[in-house]
């Protein structure tokens, strides 16, 4: 086996003196094995002797001839039942008070291969979530990925946090959360949520922490998938990938890229960004019978949806789902902008007839609406034709209609949450759009489940009236 020598420590930057055949790149190495052991990924080759890793913990105490030792293999993860209901770290050691894991326990390394195209399987399964603007416009499938893109503070973590609730209470296989860059007290509230919910036992939360070095987060991601890919091969069961924030995955890899000496690309991006992104998003997949199905919160620079990172996600994503800054202001949330959230279900063989010709329409009809917002606010709505006048009332109401009571915020709005069947949105969708509800205030519509929901609010307000 090759003998190391840290030669020179630059933060996360470790660099060795290699006697013998130097390590592959991509395996771990451990220094100081016997005191400080902090274990390292090999990134680079400098010559015949010399190797750059970067740590993927943190590098005090570390200091130059400290002895290293290579294992010649990838960093490897403990998987399997042992795991469930428990928090870990991008190592694999677990961060909730609980018991050790059993050294038994299997381990897999995070480097894994992409699935080949023949094991993926063909049938398309759309995943119901109870949240009605995302089943009727962004429908989700089984085996997918589905990105929340939004800037800072427009509900992408209250959006994921209800996903969780709304779709592991009614989902038969187990739920992985990958939290990238995450603050403590958001793993903290992570557990306590799922012990609250009752899914902890089929819940798995791997956490890369803000304060932890750039390798961590870089990798993190990479462990939670790992852990996800053992449980769709082996135990067979469906898997549901949750990871906030990917972004902070890009982020992390640009530093370390920087780090490493690599001329920095576009808007100041590791060179490698694609390669990185494509790694990470071509294992989430289905193989066989059982599936991998991502939903993925990222934060947009800026709001500048044309940034490298945000571009190089979306590339892989089958449904799109973007939170809008102004709908967030007015207080309609979920604030999902009906105009940019896409997917690639949304097909009349797929969703059926119904619910492809409702989506459309009510994309249309909010769409004339954002045409005519310029004229209402110069001139009011009094100016618009009867007809617009009309059209303009009808967008509003739907607008209203499609915001939702989540369970996770009630504790804070005081009020119940709503899980709402596709059928009920696409039946209070149409009639909205065909004038039933023309009469209607729209408060009526607001936070509320389905359009009986909204009948019997706006039966109870004219009564008060008369």
């Amino acid at each position: 086996m090759s003998s190391l020598r840290v030669i020179a420590v630059r933060g996360p930057v470790i660099d060795f003196a290699c006697e013998g055949d130097l390590p592959g790149i991509e395996t771990a190495v451990i220094v100081d094995p016997g005191g400080l052991h902090v274990t390292c990924e090999v990134q680079a080759h400098l010559g015949r002797s010399r190797i750059r890793a970067i740590a993927l913990e943190p590098t005090q105490g570390l200091s130059r001839l400290m002895r290293a030792e290579p294992t010649d293999a990838p960093v490897t993860v403990p998987v399997g039942a042992a795991v469930l209901g428990r928090l870990l770290d991008v190592m694999g050691r677990t961060g909730d008070e609980g018991p050790a894991l059993p050294a038994e326990t299997p381990r897999r390394a995070i480097h894994q291969p992409v699935p080949e195209l023949a094991q993926k399987g063909t049938e398309i399964s759309v995943f119901s979530t109870g949240i009605k603007i995302l089943d009727l416009l962004a429908p989700l499938a089984q085996g997918g990925k589905a990105a929340l893109f939004g800037g800072a503070g427009v509900g992408k973590t209250v959006l994921v946090t209800e996903l969780i609730h709304a779709m592991v209470t009614d989902y038969g296989g187990v739920s992985v959360f990958a939290g990238v860059g995450e603050r403590s007290r958001e793993g903290h509230e992570m557990l306590h949520d799922m012990d609250t919910y009752g899914v902890l036992d089929r819940t798995v939360l791997v956490y890369g922490q803000m304060n932890e070095p750039p390798g961590a987060r870089w990798r993190v991601p990479l462990t939670a998938l790992t852990i996800a890919e053992h449980i769709r091969d082996v135990d067979r069961r469906n898997v549901l990938f949750l990871m906030d924030n990917v972004f902070r995955f890009v982020q992390a890899g640009a530093e370390v890229s920087g780090l490493l000496g690599r001329m920095p690309s576009r808007v100041g991006y590791q060179p490698t960004l694609e390669t990185e992104v494509a790694a990470l998003q071509e294992r989430i997949a289905s193989a066989g019978t059982r599936a991998i199905t991502a939903i993925e919160a990222v934060y947009v620079p800026a709001d500048d949806f044309t940034d490298p990172a945000v571009a190089a996600l979306s590339t892989h994503m089958d449904s799109t789902v973007v939170l809008s800054r102004d709908l967030a202001a007015q207080g309609i949330y979920p604030a999902i902008d009906p105009l940019r959230t896409t997917s690639a279900l949304l097909d009349p063989a797929i969703v059926g007839d119904d619910h492809a010709r409702t989506a459309a329409d009510v994309r249309e009809l909010m769409e004339h609406y954002e045409e005519l917002r310029d004229v209402i606010a110069l001139l009011g709505v009094e100016e618009l034709g009867r007809e617009e006048q009309l059209l303009v009332g009808r967008a509003r109401r739907l607008q209203r209609f499609l915001s939702q009571p989540f369970f996770v915020a009630a504790p804070f709005t005081g009020i119940e949450g709503r899980s709402v069947p596709v059928t009920d949105t696409i039946a209070g969708c149409r009639q909205i759009i065909e004038g039933a509800c023309d009469d209607w205030a729209e408060a009526s519509f607001y936070m509320l489940g389905t359009i009986d929901e909204a009948r019997q609010r706006e039966d109870a307000r004219r009564a008060e009236a008369a």
